[in-house]
């Protein structure tokens, strides 16, 4: 794969990735949309379906990995790491650029948020905040929910039939389904540096009427983390595997 495709892949995949995952919170918390109050059952589907979508998509350009905790574990198992910028550049490109697109998708009832009476914080529809704000207990969560996300992942590559016939993909999908729905309810399983990052740089930008803070104090935590999950799946991966 050359480097143009590369960055192009992760660039569209993750796009469509923060999309379909910024998109369905919006759907279920937003005043207007008719998804309203769906739940958290919903959410966790939609960023599934978010995954798979993304992923297939960019996967004949550049394999589809779509976040930097991934692309470091198997950096680590590969010990290839001559492109691992080239990914992490696609991914935070693609990730704010799939938050602008959801922004413009949801703009009707971005702007309702004008309305006082009605009007509510954003930033969870672009990026993760905790249930519980106790920053070593949530850099806990998101390095384990990383390592259940990534570890699998190096696993499947063992089973070569997986990769062959695609049916990888899908997996994960319905991966990080799990993770959402088990592991998502301390920190909302941001389990990826460039899906709350990229999202939380646009809401800073973005001209969302009564949108909130964008918590700049604890955006370290779902950078951090997940980057030290994915350092220690590869690890683990490397001595047990």
């Amino acid at each position: 794969m050359s480097n143009g495709d590369i960055f192009l892949g992760e660039v569209i995949g993750t796009a469509i990735l923060i999309l379909f995952g910024a998109g369905v919170v919006a759907a279920v918390v937003l005043n207007y949309s008719k998804a309203k109050d769906a739940g958290w059952v919903v959410i966790a589907f939609g960023w599934g379906f978010g995954v798979m979508a993304g992923a297939y998509t960019a996967a004949p350009l550049s394999g589809g990995q779509l976040n930097p905790a991934v692309t470091i574990g198997i950096a680590i198992d590969t010990g290839e790491w001559d492109k691992v910028h080239i990914y992490i550049a696609g991914q935070m490109v693609g990730a704010i650029l799939g938050a602008v697109l959801c922004w413009l998708v949801y703009y009707a009832q971005f702007q309702a948020n004008a309305d006082k009476d009605i009007a509510q914080p954003t930033l969870g529809i672009f990026s993760t905040a905790p249930t519980i704000r106790n920053p070593v207990a949530n850099l806990i969560t998101e390095i384990i929910a990383t390592i259940a996300l990534v570890l699998p992942i190096l696993a499947f590559g063992l089973t070569k039939g997986l990769g062959v016939s695609g049916t990888a993909i899908l997996i994960v999908s319905f991966l990080v389904v799990g993770i959402g729905m088990s592991l998502g309810g301390p920190t909302g399983y941001a389990i990826n540096p460039a899906r709350d990052l990229g999202p939380r740089i646009v809401h800073a930008l973005l001209p969302i009427p009564n949108k909130g803070t964008s918590d700049w104090g604890y955006a370290w935590v779902p950078v951090v983390g997940p980057l030290i999950g994915g350092v220690l799946s590869g690890v683990i991966f490397n001595a047990a595997f």
